[in-house]
């Protein structure tokens, strides 16, 4: 059972591992004169398989069109680029941080009303920069 599991886990992680490599920039096919030239493309490359190989290998057929749909994606699409997501918490967020901090030590040695006043704005400021930030 335990083996079978593994086997099942190791499968999937290579299945997974096969769809990373490479992911097209399908966001261009929203654009009106890149999507017809990707059909044409696509149109084309059928057309020359299909003078090429009259065979009945049906894995083989199915290999070529897979082939034809990635190459011509990947010449007028483009393979997508991830974000390169930057570090959230900056020296401005430390800032926040000591900021809100001090404000707290002051409200413990003295806590009027002012002093509450300013530690809630300060709380405020520093979550709605910690919540823009992280987005």
């Amino acid at each position: 059972m335990v083996a079978k599991v593994r086997e099942r886990l190791s499968v999937s992680k290579q299945t997974a591992q096969k769809f990373d490599s490479e992911r097209f920039n399908l966001r261009k096919l929203n654009v009106l004169e890149v999507r017809k030239q990707y059909q044409i493309e696509i149109t084309c490359r059928f057309a020359a398989s299909e003078n090429l190989s009259d065979d009945k290998n049906m894995n083989r057929a199915w290999e070529n069109i897979k082939w034809n749909i990635k190459t011509s994606a990947k010449d007028i699409l483009g393979l997508y680029e991830l974000k390169q997501h930057k570090p959230w918490f900056d020296e401005e967020c430390v800032h926040f941080l000591d900021q809100r901090k001090r404000a707290a030590m002051q409200w413990v040695q003295d806590p009027n009303q002012s002093i509450v006043d300013n530690l809630n704005s300060v709380r405020h400021e520093a979550s709605r920069h910690f919540r823009k930030s992280e987005s």
